[in-house]
């Protein structure tokens, strides 16, 4: 029996997160040029790249054991594929995506009922056409092949169906959003008989643990001081942590050494605190994951 678990990897906009990802969790992955099959660090995987939108197609027929793409081409072809892990990392920012309606700022436009008879330009055709019959909305539904913000400014379109994270494009192309349709991010799936293998599935869950882990590190950075014997008491309560920070004695000294884990947007107000209530010597470092 072939254990080797053969990963997609997205190819486009999520492929340089998804390896920067796969390497704080442990795995380097090298793509060679053109090569549709990247090198990866771990001999009982074979990656291969794969357009995000085609993923849940070759996962499911069995092309590829496993892969991450978008929890929204899973719905656009409606896969039929388990999910072994939810993740939320994009180009952007650490935040669920959104497919919205969106029509230009001038428009008449401003419920879906109102776009009844017109036309929709979107890439996410099948689950759009699916979302508007399913509130017997009737309108003409077209696939865009890109620049999709310019097909209403061109009047090819009444309304788009677009992805967006910060609005800033959609506002640039002075559009304005009147309906979110659904929340993304990215997936881990697997092909079930993929899954029902347990070597596959060990590797599978393996992968999900750590890039989760790497996810969770990313908001969280670790802290270590030096405190005196008599400031060790506001020190501790002005520290936040995981369960509890770790204090232990320096040698031959009334001295504490105390480390934590907390938030990154913390750690800049916090610092200035303690060293005012005491503390010395703080060192601030980067975490990897944390599981």
């Amino acid at each position: 029996m072939n254990d080797v678990l053969n990963l997609g990897i997205p190819k486009g906009s999520l492929q340089k997160s998804t390896i920067e990802l796969f390497k704080r969790s442990g795995w380097k992955i090298n793509v060679n040029g053109r090569s549709y099959f990247p090198d990866i660090n771990d001999e009982t995987i074979h990656c291969t790249l794969c357009r995000a939108q085609e993923m849940g197609v070759y996962v499911e027929n069995g092309t590829l054991d496993a892969g991450l793409t978008g929890k929204d081409w899973i719905a656009e072809y409606d896969s039929d594929v388990h999910v072994a892990a939810d993740l939320v990392y994009s180009k952007v920012s650490a935040r669920p995506a959104r497919w919205v309606v969106a029509v230009a700022a001038d428009s008449p436009f401003h419920t879906l009922e109102d776009l009844a008879g017109k036309k929709v330009a979107t890439e996410l055709v099948n689950y759009t056409k699916r979302y508007f019959a399913s509130r017997n909305i009737d309108v003409h539904i077209e696939y865009s092949w890109g620049a999709t913000e310019a097909k209403v400014v061109s009047g090819l379109a009444d309304a788009i169906v677009e992805i967006t994270e910060t609005e800033s494009t959609i506002r640039a192309h002075g559009l304005r959003i009147i309906h979110e349709m659904m929340q993304t991010n990215t997936r881990l799936i697997a092909n079930h008989t993929a899954w029902d293998n347990p070597a596959k599935r060990k590797k599978i869950e393996q992968i999900a643990l750590l890039l989760k882990g790497a996810l969770v590190a990313e908001k969280l950075v670790g802290i270590k001081m030096n405190v005196p014997k008599d400031k060790l008491e506001t020190i501790v309560s002005l520290v936040p942590s995981l369960n509890a920070p770790t204090v232990a004695k320096l040698y031959q000294a009334e001295w504490y050494s105390l480390e934590s884990v907390i938030s990154s947007d913390t750690v800049r107000d916090l610092i200035p605190v303690l060293l005012e209530n005491g503390a010395e010597g703080i060192i601030e470092y980067p975490l990897n994951k944390v599981v």
